[in-house]
């Protein structure tokens, strides 16, 4: 009951008792049936009166038959005759599904919890073809839930949800579309694994990194040598360039922290080109005077 049709039948109400109560100049009631008029037509309006709000609509029969679909706004129904049989709300509207237990395709046990949005489009198909859609929409989104976990694979589910919710969307949208309603979208909420399972999984998962790991460090460590025989043909080939290296090494360590490096004296020798010739011309000069001498 509205306030409008409240408000209404109230007033005719007061001003039937205040006709039937006018009196004459001696007392009595001058035209008491006045008050009938009154009475009869707030009781009308409070029985036949109704508004539906913009998001309703009022599925109405007349014996029986469909009278028609009201709303929104103030209509009337004849008394006795009319019956609203259903009071239809067309805003989008969400329900809460899950499946406990449900098998996988590859037989893993998955604790799945989904929402359906979705809103009546018939208003008449919804009141006149099923009982209660509600429950209905419940019982078919649920039973469609379990069908897509039974056909797809776990990995599936956990990854790519965005496909599991349209072919969800698509199964439940089929089912319920000659109902008038429509469905909008399905969200899973939530997939659930066993606790024995989730370890299982989190060890794969460490051992597939382990092995990704020293996937890459093998190839860095091929790169690498590979690296190093071209640096050492390059060497060979080059002394000098050798010996710069070394000095630039030793460079490098000893600039940060002014370290001392204590370094044997042949290798200080190798590292000075100059003193290498020389020593190389004099050992050239003595080889033959030592032979004269021996002769």
């Amino acid at each position: 009951m509205n306030a409008i049709t409240l408000v209404l039948s109230g007033l005719l109400l007061l001003l039937g008792i205040w006709a039937g109560g006018l009196l004459g100049p001696e007392g009595a009631p001058i035209h008491p049936w006045w008050a009938l008029p009154f009475l009869v037509l707030s009781l009308w309006i409070f029985l036949s009166l109704r508004m539906a709000n913009v998001w309703q609509k009022f599925v109405v029969l007349r014996m029986g038959r469909l009278q028609g679909v009201h709303g929104p706004g103030l209509f009337m129904i004849i008394p006795v005759i009319d019956r609203i049989v259903a009071i239809i709300d067309e805003r989008i509207q969400t329900t809460g599904f899950n499946a406990e237990q449900a098998l996988t395709r590859d037989t893993v046990p998955v604790n799945v919890d989904a929402v359906i949005f979705w809103h009546v489009r018939d208003s008449e198909a919804a009141a006149l073809r099923i009982t209660n859609y509600r429950e209905a929409i419940d019982r078919i989104a649920q039973t469609s839930l379990r069908e897509m976990i039974g056909s797809s694979m776990l990995a599936t589910l956990l990854s790519d949800r965005r496909s599991s919710n349209e072919q969800l969307r698509a199964e439940i949208a089929g089912k319920i579309t000659a109902w008038g309603i429509d469905v909008m979208s399905v969200e899973i909420r939530d997939v659930a694994i066993p606790v024995a399972l989730q370890d299982a999984m989190s060890r794969q998962a460490q051992a597939e990194r382990e092995k990704q790991a020293r996937i890459i460090l093998g190839s860095a460590e091929a790169e690498v040598a590979a690296r190093f025989v071209d640096a050492a043909e390059t060497y060979a080939g080059h002394p000098a360039a050798l010996q710069l290296r070394a000095m630039n090494i030793i460079y490098e360590t000893t600039k940060e922290r002014g370290a001392t490096i204590l370094m044997p004296t042949t290798m200080i020798d190798s590292m000075n080109p100059a003193a290498v010739a020389v020593l190389s011309g004099a050992a050239a000069r003595t080889e033959p005077e030592m032979r004269t001498a021996a002769e």
